[in-house]
């Protein structure tokens, strides 16, 4: 059995969903390298679900499971700032994270043109 995963970002500066942001996910091998897993986009309310990641075709069918180890997410919040036309001080947030068991996993982003924080969501 797998866990899943879902993310949600919002935008502090501007108070509302952070829209068509591009989201990649990687697996961290044990030896410290990061293997491309997946890559999806925020929606309208800037979630992307566990059904809308796009799982790298080029991965092994049972690689598109979360299994227990070590993840990041990346926001690609340069483009989306450049859209906002804001000025970013963070082109990029990584969240590295570790999936321990078969449940939800939830990994929501609060974000402004110059910080950001993020929890374990529900």
């Amino acid at each position: 059995m797998s866990a899943t995963l879902s993310s949600h970002i919002l935008d502090t500066h501007l108070g509302k969903p952070a829209a068509d942001v591009a989201v990649t996910l990687h697996r961290v091998q044990d030896n410290g390298v990061a293997t491309l897993l997946a890559h999806g986009t925020t929606n309208s309310d800037g979630r992307v679900t566990p059904d809308a990641w796009q799982f790298d075709t080029a991965i092994d069918s049972t690689e598109h499971q979360l299994n227990t180890g070590r993840y990041t997410i990346t926001f690609d919040t340069q483009s989306y700032f450049d859209a906002q036309q804001l000025t970013a001080f963070y082109p990029q947030v990584v969240i590295d994270f570790v999936v321990n068991d078969a449940s939800h996993y939830h990994v929501p982003l609060l974000l402004s043109a110059h910080g950001y924080s993020t929890y374990r969501g529900s």
